[in-house]
């Protein structure tokens, strides 16, 4: 009987069909195990846990997490893997193959889940969803992040700082931080990274991937963060004021930018003469300077232009030119977008609505300070 089932394998006979679905098997016995995918039994049960499994095969290979059992051993390396599959997945590893190929950009991955995690990119699919919000992922392990944000349950911290922890690998990237340690190193340039998806985005600027378009103009970015501080842009929306003085902001980063002002802070110094500067950017532009580059400066301060346009803008604070007028008063303004603010106290147009009496007001920044009198607050 055994001889007639093996012969089978080489004839091709397959005389057991599965009745819900039509597959057939040339032995009986491959025959009830698929009939249990149907009928969701699962006869074999784990002695150390509730898990149950629809067959003898699933259950050996589940026991070993219990054993330590790792029976499968790669032959490059010391690694060595409870199940045959992790085995041949991981041998990849070594021999460098990527035959996983994304028909949107025809980048290479080394498994197919890889690739399936990276076309989310392209389609915008986020198939993990947050129970308790509306947020969602395209990767299960960043729901599994999320979701500690929820339950602020944070176990493990950290010995060297106070600094708390939802999960372990975080912690332990972290810890990487304390040390100094950078195994996370760019294969194209000689930059390292404490965190690996650190130095994911950073391999974005050597492929110049953009996967994050505007969904209003036709800019990409490598990062979401980017491409959530460019939409403020289009919304017009400024979340951050300044405490010290009326001007508020799109990003966190431009309001902290804007703070040293107020506090005289340079801490960018020049390392060919002694001036110094409040931001990096500045310190950029006057670099040119001793560079040779043809740069636009100011004859009355020290300010420098990359560009001619912005130096005439400028001038403007100089001479106290004011080409911008208004054509329903007097008024006249040295920029144009000043002038269409104030066009809006002419119209009534007010699109800034006090949600705690219905005040209307022209601008973010008088709604702000509006809202302060309300919490009792001193808005100056």
């Amino acid at each position: 009987m055994t001889h007639l089932r093996h012969m089978r394998m080489h004839t091709g006979r397959k005389q057991y069909q599965c009745s819900q679905c039509g597959i057939s098997y040339s032995i009986n016995s491959d025959l009830t195990k698929h009939m249990r995918s149907h009928t969701g039994e699962k006869p074999y049960q784990c002695s150390q846990c509730d898990k149950d499994f629809s067959n003898s095969d699933n259950l050996k290979t589940h026991m070993r997490i219990h054993t330590g059992e790792k029976p499968y051993q790669c032959s490059q390396c010391a690694k060595a893997f409870s199940r045959i599959d992790t085995l041949k997945s991981h041998m990849i590893t070594h021999t460098g193959e990527k035959l996983f190929q994304c028909s949107q950009c025809f980048k290479n991955f080394s498994h197919n889940y890889k690739l399936t995690k990276h076309m989310r990119v392209h389609t915008g699919e986020k198939p993990y969803q947050c129970s308790h919000c509306d947020k969602a992922f395209t990767i299960n392990s960043d729901l599994v992040k999320h979701m500690g944000i929820h339950s602020g349950d944070k176990p493990f911290q950290c010995r060297l700082c106070d600094k708390v922890f939802s999960h372990k690998h975080i912690l332990k990237q972290h810890m990487m931080w304390h040390a100094g340690e950078k195994p996370y190193q760019c294969s194209q340039c000689d930059k390292a990274y404490s965190y690996n998806d650190s130095l994911a985005k950073h391999m974005m600027i050597h492929s110049g991937e953009k996967p994050y378009q505007c969904s209003l103009c036709d800019k990409a970015f490598s990062q979401s963060s980017k491409l959530k501080r460019h939409m403020l842009i289009h919304t017009k929306e400024k979340s951050y004021q300044c405490n010290f003085c009326d001007k508020v902001f799109t990003g966190k980063s431009d309001l902290k930018k804007h703070i040293i002002i107020h506090f005289g802070e340079k801490p960018y110094q020049c390392n060919l003469c002694d001036k110094t500067f409040s931001h990096k950017n500045t310190l950029t532009t006057h670099m040119r300077i001793h560079a040779n580059e043809i740069l636009y400066l100011c004859s009355q301060c020290d300010k420098v232009f990359t560009k001619k346009s912005n130096l005439k803008r400028h001038i403007l604070i100089h001479t106290g030119e004011k080409p911008w007028h208004c054509s329903q008063c007097d008024k006249a303004f040295s920029r144009k977008s000043d002038l269409i603010t104030h066009i809006k106290t002419h119209t009534r147009k007010s699109p800034y609505k006090c949600s705690l009496c219905g005040e209307n007001s022209t601008n973010n920044n008088k709604l702000t300070k509006h809202i302060c009198i309300h919490k009792g607050e001193n808005p100056y």
